[in-house]
């Protein structure tokens, strides 16, 4: 029976895991509060301000949807173990809004993501994101 749990832990996880990019795409408050621990840190080096709790979420959500539009997240695949989620994604979009000091550029953008996700009490405890950045800001004109 321990096993069937184990499984049904790591099918929520997962899920949690891709649901939490439909919501942080749509600002959806509910959804974050619901599942992301108010002690929640994203550990982004690349970011001037730091991302914690649900408000740290919205926040970032405000700052890429700002920057980007026509965005889509497309999960390529989804793998778990213990209370570690790895999201493996293509980030498409267009640079519509300002990026930093960089004006918009109009131009497409198609990057590879991977997140890693620790879970904690059914909720995101933690997030690590691995993004293309260089290729990002070769396709939209900043390099």
């Amino acid at each position: 029976m321990k096993d069937i749990d184990q499984n049904d832990i790591l099918a929520a996880n997962k899920q949690r895991a891709r649901d939490y990019f439909k919501a942080f795409a749509t600002q959806d408050r509910a959804w974050l509060d619901a599942n992301v621990a108010p002690t929640y840190i994203r550990q982004d080096t690349t970011l001037p301000f730091e991302v914690v709790g649900p408000d740290g979420v919205m926040t970032l959500g405000d700052v890429l949807l700002g920057a980007f539009s026509e965005i889509e997240l497309d999960i390529q695949e989804v793998i778990a173990e213990n209370d570690k989620v790895l999201v493996h994604l293509r980030f498409r979009g267009v640079h519509s809004g300002a990026f930093g000091d960089y004006a918009a550029t109009g131009k497409r953008f198609d990057v590879m993501v991977l997140d890693f996700f620790r879970m904690e009490n059914g909720m995101i405890a933690e997030q690590w994101p691995a993004i293309d950045n260089l290729g990002l800001q070769q396709q939209i004109g900043m390099i």
